[in-house]
């Protein structure tokens, strides 16, 4: 396995902080401006990144990552696309794990094995397939470690013992924990505490958890990590921030620059 989430939440532990992580879709708006976006992320404190390739039917989406999905398509960004961006970035920030956060057609369309051998040459540290259920993941998990990519696993917070252990078993890289059922979406907060869900993972030594969906405000990011989280992740809030912008590129950056820089200060504990 790559080994940049490790050296990641080993460099934040010994500051005493959590971790930050955006999400944005590639593409969104254009690929021009979408790379711009990303290096902007990173520069501004994203810790790691996790980036969505537009699909026609992303079900696990809520309304604000269904519109970057349509404009990174309307602008003509096709997996290739993605994938030129994302080495790109690799070569520009060679220590920054790099996730995906995709659906399981676009990965059967190249075939598993194929796909993950691309993630890899890439540079794509982990890949998080949204809509396969862990009781059907073995091959993605097996094509991901055989080709040293880190599977991600979603915990919802009605996760049975069996699904669990099942994830930690398969899982490595970190955990993407659900603070609450449904789609992705800011307009729904974040479920706190989570401090019952972190118990059951480190029962069974799960990867580090990071807590997402409903996460837009630093405060949220801050009770996070004061109650156990490995660190944050926001998605909807940071593409509301393009959609906002999405006709002044210029004001776009400046205000991505501003938000990321509030979040990624809130992952300081004292």
């Amino acid at each position: 396995m790559s080994n940049r989430y490790e050296d990641m939440f080993k460099r934040l532990n010994a500051k005493n902080q959590g971790a930050f992580v955006p999400f944005v879709t590639i593409g969104d708006p254009n690929p021009e401006l979408s790379l711009d976006i990303i290096r902007t992320l990173v520069t501004s404190g994203a810790d790691a990144i996790e980036l969505g390739i537009p699909f026609s039917d992303p079900l696990a989406d809520g309304p604000t990552i269904q519109g970057a999905t349509i404009r990174a398509l309307d602008s003509g960004t096709t997996p290739k696309v993605c994938f030129d961006i994302i080495e790109k970035i690799r070569a520009e920030f060679p220590e920054l794990p790099i996730g995906l956060l995709m659906y399981a057609n676009l990965v059967f369309a190249r075939g598993i094995d194929s796909f993950y051998q691309q993630c890899a040459q890439a540079g794509v540290d982990s890949v998080l397939v949204a809509d396969v259920p862990i009781e059907m993941s073995a091959p993605f998990a097996d094509a991901a470690k055989a080709n040293n990519v880190d599977a991600i696993f979603i915990a919802p917070p009605n996760a049975d013992d069996a699904a669990m252990a099942e994830l930690a078993r398969l899982g490595s890289g970190y955990t993407y924990l659900l603070s609450r059922a449904g789609v992705t979406g800011a307009e729904t907060e974040a479920g706190m505490p989570i401090t019952a869900l972190l118990d059951r993972l480190k029962q069974y030594d799960a990867p580090p958890p990071l807590l997402g969906f409903g996460i837009s405000r630093p405060e949220q990011v801050k009770e996070a990590i004061e109650s156990g989280a490995a660190g944050a992740i926001a998605g909807s809030s940071v593409v509301k921030v393009i959609e906002h912008n999405v006709d002044d590129g210029k004001a776009l950056l400046e205000n991505m620059a501003q938000y990321i820089s509030s979040m990624k200060a809130a992952t300081q504990l004292s």
